[in-house]
């Protein structure tokens, strides 16, 4: 599964270069080139079929200065938009210092100066979508009292063996030692900008409940929102909308968990989470019916530990945090 295989990476400074099927993956805005500042999100008000209608774009970049495009017709996922509401795909590149993308109806759009001028597919001007750089209301959320601190920067106490970077990041492949059943967690993690790669290939990494049930880390922004994508309880459940942020944006995972109940060796009662990426509910209440692979060989009861894949990319965690309930 390619999930699992590893790749070679060589590292560089704050840029790491992945195998050459992948292109390069870049950690630092700064070393990101000129498709980093077209992609991202952007949003406001236009006028369809003679209404203001509120709409988010997402637009993605796919290296050698082209795009993907998602139109949102209510706003951005998580901000008025959900899964099922009319979008519209699109597709573009830039020419000339120009970005213009033209959707799947016709219609076409230009961007400039974080700016993107909407036009209806005759010729008439729809609007304007300003580009936007949201920010989950939980990031840099303090450890209450009681807290469990798992990484803060200052060493690998509780990640024996784990790396850090030299501004003090968490490297992906990191194994907890502290257990827990039932907890609350808070994580933050980026993902990296590879324009050039696709599917698993972007930005992968995931966390590990208990080394049992994972939480995907991707860079999946503006895809549909899989079980194998960003939020995603791999292979079990897609997340209630796809939450994730473009790539070098600190994005965050807060984790409700109660652990799975056993009456001797018999599972009597499924794992249960609910979680907010970004802020946003992406699992609420929900039921987790079997173990994830890639961690742990098998469901058990009791305790076990968070565990942050390492997949070969320069995936990085900070602020990490859990309450345990007792």
């Amino acid at each position: 599964m390619v999930k699992y295989l590893a790749a070679l990476l060589v590292m560089c400074g704050l840029v790491v270069t992945a195998c050459a099927a992948e292109g390069p993956a870049a950690t630092n805005p700064k070393d990101a080139g000129p498709d980093f500042a077209v992609q991202g999100e952007y949003a406001g008000t236009i006028k369809m079929d003679g209404r203001d209608t509120k709409v988010g774009c997402q637009v993605i970049a796919l290296g050698d200065s082209k795009f993907d495009a998602v139109f949102y017709l209510g706003g951005l996922p998580g901000d008025g938009w959900k899964r099922g509401d009319r979008q519209i795909r699109g597709t573009g590149k830039t020419e000339a210092g120009a970005t213009t993308l033209k959707g799947e109806n016709g219609g076409t759009a230009k961007i400039a100066d974080g700016k993107m001028e909407i036009s209806h597919s005759s010729g008439d001007p729809l609007g304007t979508l300003e580009k936007v750089e949201r920010k989950s209301p939980t990031i840099g959320a303090k450890p209450p009292a009681g807290a469990v601190v798992l990484f803060d920067g200052s060493g690998t106490e509780h990640f024996p063996g784990a790396k850090i970077t030299e501004d003090k990041l968490l490297k992906a492949g990191a194994m907890g030692k502290d257990e827990f059943r039932d907890f609350t967690l808070h994580l933050e993690f980026r993902t990296p900008f590879m324009a050039a790669a696709r599917g698993q290939g972007r930005g992968n990494s995931g966390m590990y409940l208990q080394n049992r049930y994972e939480v995907q880390v991707l860079d999946s922004f503006g895809l549909e929102g899989e079980n194998n994508e960003c939020g995603g309880i791999y292979t079990v459940a897609k997340p209630i909308v796809n939450a994730c942020f473009p790539p070098l944006s600190w994005q965050t995972y807060d984790v409700e968990m109660t652990g799975a109940r056993y009456e001797g060796d018999k599972k009597v009662k499924d794992a249960r989470v609910t979680i907010k990426h970004n802020g946003i509910v992406i699992h609420d209440g929900f039921d987790i019916p079997k173990l994830c692979p890639g961690g742990a060989p098998s469901e058990a009861p009791g305790k076990g530990p968070l565990a942050l894949q390492d997949h070969g990319n320069p995936v990085v965690f900070r602020n990490i945090w859990v309450v345990e309930k007792k």
